[in-house]
């Protein structure tokens, strides 16, 4: 063993080198020969090492002691015989034990001789995909490195459940080097190490999956098996119509808080058939939270919803022993949830209510919502850019007049330390936590979307819709089915373009293609296959889909930061549905029929969409429908006639003539001007924005006669020009407002006009064989 572990590979870099792992070489293996076992695997497992840890070295220290061999240097002969022994897979250590060595000098020598091609052909991987750090490539290879080391074999003997107890070992042993963690098992996978069929990443294998109705059933610990057995069929008749979260809410609901709750309350109960005292004694303890100790805490808010679900369970066995009476029929029994217990209305309305005054609350602060994530995005890319400009140890300024110092070191991120508090910031994650927090809260307000809805966008979302009247193309933006299961598309304004493609163009980080990646759905427990996800950043040297919990995180710090306030001085909160309640108040108070409002939200019914409208409740629709229904019944009807070609061309000519030199005039039709065509002056006037440098030149005219009638003494003169001047500059900056927010944006959407002239020659085909 001495000779092989020390001729070729196993060589050091000096003869010194060699001489010390010579000795320690010697040292150890007349310690482990001194333990009990038949191999030198045994002879390590029984010697105590692995649980001493770093500590290790002790124990043949002091069996050195005992046979008179001790010497000073003792230690470091040791730890460098220990690594020919690593190399050459003569003992193989726990990851406990491994993960609490200094990793630098020896999972280097495990690498160049264990299985030198397969560590190379895996920092090739890394470096081909198109990662750079020199830290990140360690840290993945010294993970594969401990497998090796641990398990035996080379690179591509590794397996995914290698992997996973490793990451379970470091999660205990290790509380460092989160960023990356995983990043070995996706360069182990490109390299074909697993298969075909292996999962994407890594967290795909260690995160929960979907349950079956078994093991949702389970988790509450039900004592009688023939029930236990009832709600398992159960659950599986009904998880083919429902989605897993609700099926899990069903499982928790029946199992745990009533049959389990049964149980504990009356030992040793084996039917549905429920007596009376039993029946009230259960409906007061499910009104009420309680602690483990069965004390009540607070007034449950959704009895209703398991009363519900009870009742539910008991018309189902009732209506399926119809069907199937051998197997459903001996379970019927007299339901024992009353109709007033499900009667949930009182809770709807008082719901309603609290988020129609939340709503009211809300809607209001938006457009200084809008504009404090404006400027905290433009503030954190300003301070991230001077931050990374800045030499390390030099003193810079944000925008906000922090004054901060460049902190040394050599890392992606650019860290600079606060003296006011103290503490170090990290610029590039405020920057982009500032950009996502802005992304959000556009996307958001103007697409009325749900907030999986909106983490669902990818690439292929934007879809080229041509107009069937004039032939132009608009941009559409396809939403994927979520809540209900329907596909809907919405148009792309200008204002959600420039947000888009913003999005876009970060994400692609200069690439010609958008990374794929796949997200995972903490509700369904599913994970999606890889795609070009939107809503995706770089983690470390990963590219992951923006969790939920992310986008709540960014949201409230951007309102933390901005300040916003309500009615009573409380900061303002606002959750992704938020917005989607105040697009569709919005909507409606701007003249948005509800049907189509309803179609643009995804709504099954108009009475959803107005159960969202905080000012336009139901009742208040219907009186103003009979309202114009009973008008019009009232007025001639005359006035519903179709229009004459005379009454549509003065209809047409009003707006010809609303025309004027800085805009359009925005008054009634058929109303003439009241303000004596001072256009400059009247509120009414919607400046163009291509106008601008005649409005520019009407101010500095204005700004002369304003000098020349203070040089005469002119005091009303200067009264009516100021009063021009201040209307005239509100002017100039509404222009330049339009200017800057209607810009011209690329979206990177596809030619799809080959295809709709396809489609137009089939349809002439067809229609010339008819």
């Amino acid at each position: 063993m001495l000779e092989r572990t020390l001729a070729l590979p196993f060589t050091a870099d000096s003869d010194a080198n060699l001489r010390t792992r010579h000795r320690g070489l010697i040292k150890l293996l007349d310690w482990l020969e001194d333990q009990p076992g038949r191999t030198w695997q045994e002879r390590w497992m029984a010697s105590g090492a692995e649980d001493a840890g770093r500590e290790w070295t002790r124990l043949p220290m002091q069996w050195l002691a005992e046979h008179q061999r001790a010497r000073k240097y003792d230690r470091a002969d040791l730890c460098c015989g220990m690594i020919p022994l690593l190399g050459g897979q003569v003992v193989r250590p726990a990851y406990r034990w491994l993960l609490r060595q200094r990793p630098s000098q020896l999972l280097a020598h495990i690498r160049s001789v264990t299985d030198p091609d397969g560590f190379t052909a895996l920092k090739d991987q890394y470096t081909a995909t198109g990662h750079s750090g020199a830290n990140d490539c360690n840290n993945a290879l010294n993970r594969a490195t401990w497998i090796v080391a641990s398990k035996g074999g080379t690179v591509h003997d590794i397996t995914i459940g290698d992997c996973v107890e490793l990451q379970h070992a470091i999660g205990e042993h290790q509380t460092n080097g989160h960023h990356g963690k995983h990043l070995f098992y996706a360069l182990l996978a490109a390299l074909g190490v697993f298969g075909p069929d292996a999962p994407a990443r890594l967290k795909a294998v260690m995160l929960p999956g979907q349950l079956t109705p078994a093991a949702l059933v389970d988790r509450q610990g039900i004592t009688c098996t023939a029930i236990r057995d009832l709600l398992v069929d159960y659950l599986a008749e009904r998880a083919v119509d429902v989605d897993y979260t609700t099926l899990e809410d069903m499982a928790r609901t029946l199992a745990g808080l009533f049959w389990r709750d049964l149980e504990k309350h009356h030992p040793g109960i084996d039917s549905l058939r429920l007596d009376a005292d039993t029946v009230t004694a259960w409906r007061e303890r499910v009104r009420m939270v309680r602690d483990r100790h069965g004390t009540p805490i607070r007034p449950r808010v959704n009895a209703h919803t398991v009363f519900s679900w009870v009742r539910t369970f008991y018309q189902d066995l009732a209506r399926w022993a119809a069907d199937e009476p051998t197997r459903w029929g001996p379970w019927v029994a007299p339901c024992p949830v009353r109709d007033s217990d499900t009667d949930h209305g009182k809770n709807r309305a008082r719901r309603k209510a609290a988020m129609d005054q939340r709503t009211r609350t809300l809607l209001p602060a938006l457009p200084a919502l809008v504009k404090a994530v404006e400027r905290q995005l433009k503030d954190a890319q300003t301070c991230l850019a001077t931050g990374r400009e800045t030499p390390a140890g030099a003193p810079f300024t944000t925008p906000a007049g922090e004054n901060l110092l460049r902190r040394s070191g050599a890392s992606s991120r650019v860290y600079a330390d606060d003296p006011a508090t103290g503490r170090r910031r990290d610029l590039t994650v405020e920057e982009e936590h500032a950009f996502w927090a802005w992304a959000i809260v556009e996307v958001l307000r103007h697409t009325g979307m749900r907030i999986e809805e909106a983490l669902e966008l990818t690439h292929h979302s934007f879809v080229a819709y041509q107009l069937p009247t004039t032939g132009e193309i608009v941009p559409m933006l396809q939403v994927a089915p979520s809540k209900l299961g329907q596909e809907r598309l919405l148009l792309v304004s200008p204002e959600l373009g420039e947000v888009l493609t913003a999005i876009i163009h970060r994400v692609r980080r200069g690439q010609q293609a958008m990374p794929l990646v796949s997200a995972y759905d903490s509700l369904e427990r599913l994970w999606s296959a890889p795609m070009p996800f939107l809503f995706q950043r770089r983690c470390g040297p990963e590219d992951r889909a923006i969790p939920r919990n992310y986008i709540y995180t960014c949201l409230n710090d951007a309102l933390a930061a901005s300040g916003l306030t309500g009615p009573g001085d409380e900061q303002l909160r606002y959750t992704p549905h938020d917005f989607r309640r105040i697009f569709v108040t919005d909507a409606l108070r701007s003249g948005l029929p509800p049907h189509i409002a309803a179609r643009i939200c995804g709504h099954r019914t108009v009475d959803t969409t107005l159960g969202y409208a905080a000012i336009y409740p139901e009742d208040v629709i219907n009186h103003h429908r009979s309202f114009i229904a009973r008008r019009r019944s009232l007025r001639p009807g005359e006035e519903y006639r179709e229009p004459t070609a005379q009454e549509w061309q003065d209809f047409l000519a009003h707006f010809e003539l609303r025309k004027v030199a800085l805009g359009v005039c925005a008054r009634d039709f058929g109303t003439p001007c009241v303000h004596e065509h001072a256009c400059i002056r009247c509120p009414v006037l919607r400046p163009d924005p291509e106008q601008m440098p005649r409005l520019e030149e009407i101010h500095a005219n204005l700004l002369d006669r304003l000098q020349e009638a203070k040089d005469q003494g002119w005091l009303g003169e200067v009264a009516a020009i100021e009063a021009s001047l201040t209307a005239a500059e509100q002017k100039l900056a509404a222009m330049r407002d339009l200017a800057a927010r209607h810009t011209t944006v690329n979206l990177g959407m596809p030619d799809l006009r080959r295809f709709v002239a396809r489609i137009d020659s089939e349809q002439r085909n067809e229609d010339a064989k008819q």
